[in-house]
């Protein structure tokens, strides 16, 4: 069953790459990023692709706005830290990005791309807004085109200033 609107949304510890060099790897509980504001996962398929660059550029420029209400923002894909810690070097991120590399999370939370390119199973692009207390108040899962990212962002802040 996916993740809906008004589920306490699936624990999970993952880790986590935030940048500063190629092995910079924590743990990341989203247990423990709990309580402090909204928390926003962002799915996104893979590292280095156009869409997924475009979207965490978006949401790299748009952190003011969660910063404002309090809320994190996590990417989640399924590929390895060591290549979230070089994309996010690459691409100038400011979002910390999770690594779903056994692809428990992405199948928990019901967001399974079965065949990119027709091999490889990764996230779907998707968005999860928690409020603190690990309730599901937004969820948006891409059908068809990726949307316009700067206005997504948007989008996305407001229902985590909302939650």
């Amino acid at each position: 069953m996916p993740v809906e609107v008004g589920d306490d949304a699936p624990r999970f510890t993952l880790p986590m790459a935030q940048g500063r060099s190629y092995n910079d790897i924590e743990e990341f509980s989203l247990e423990a990023a709990l309580g402090d504001g909204p928390v926003v996962l962002a799915f996104f398929p893979a590292a280095f692709t156009s869409g997924c660059t475009d979207e965490l550029c978006a949401f790299t420029d748009g952190l003011s706005a969660f910063e404002r209400v309090d809320a994190d923002v996590y990417g989640i894909s399924v590929d390895l830290s060591f290549a979230h810690n070089e994309f996010i070097v690459k691409e100038d991120l400011s979002v910390p990005l999770l690594s779903d590399h056994e692809h428990e999370v992405t199948r928990t939370y019901g967001v399974v791309q079965e065949a990119m390119y027709g091999h490889f199973e990764v996230s779907r692009r998707a968005v999860f807004v928690l409020d603190e207390a690990g309730v599901v108040t937004y969820r948006w899962v891409r059908e068809g085109d990726n949307p316009a990212f700067d206005e997504f962002v948007d989008e996305v802040a407001a229902a985590a200033a909302a939650a």
